[in-house]
């Protein structure tokens, strides 16, 4: 005897189907951890990127510090935050895939995957376009731009509030473009600040218990 009534355990039968759909279409073990510690790297990344970028004059005006190989530094700089970002975002998605016994790489990661890759590929060859040209101001527009699209395709392959963490990034970058100098700011706005609240958000609406 479980003390359920026919309907509560109709509605219980229900939601098990529900979360056995899920399961089979949508990437479910993307843990909020993985944006928070995303955006941890990001925003390492900027506070280096920024002493890069500006030396401190006595009257506290930020003055554009241009060293021949400072836009070598700046690449290896954003590789070195892409790797360790998305290390660490394996990580915690990997651990919350065996504590759910779930597999991390199935069809719906696959297609998660693909569906991401496609925008980013985009954008990468689009940034790179803007460097041959020295738009290097638009850098960031662009990034923010493009990741937002590539959150927005691939949300209806996992948890949906993924989409409007992409809106976001999306207006962010909107708004960049209008102060194309102050890409720093809204680099580590949209990929550190955003990643953060988003994970945070994430972790206490369906990681917490």
């Amino acid at each position: 005897m479980t003390g359920q009534t026919p309907t509560e355990q109709s509605l219980e039968t229900l939601q098990d189907i529900k979360r056995m759909m899920e399961r089979s279409s949508r990437f479910i073990s993307l843990s909020g951890l993985s944006g928070v510690s995303a955006g941890v790297c990001a925003l390492i990344g900027a506070w280096i990127a920024h002493g890069w970028l500006y030396l401190e004059a006595d009257d506290f005006v930020r003055t554009p510090y241009r060293a021949p190989s400072l836009l070598t530094n700046m690449v290896i700089l954003a590789l070195a935050v892409l790797v360790a970002a998305l290390a660490t975002s394996t990580f915690f998605t990997w651990r919350k895939a065996r504590r759910s016994k779930l597999p991390i790489w199935d069809l719906t990661a696959k297609r998660l995957a693909i569906n991401m890759a496609i925008p980013l590929a985009a954008g990468g060859f689009f940034v790179l376009g803007l460097l041959d040209h020295h738009g290097w101001q638009y850098v960031a527009p662009a990034c923010l731009v493009f990741y937002g699209l590539a959150l927005v395709n691939a949300s209806k392959y996992t948890l949906t509030d993924i989409r409007y963490l992409g809106l976001l990034e999306i207006v962010l970058g909107c708004i960049n473009m209008y102060y194309p100098h102050q890409g720093l700011y809204f680099w580590a706005a949209g990929f550190g600040v955003l990643h953060i609240v988003y994970g945070l958000i994430m972790w206490w609406k369906y990681e917490r218990t």
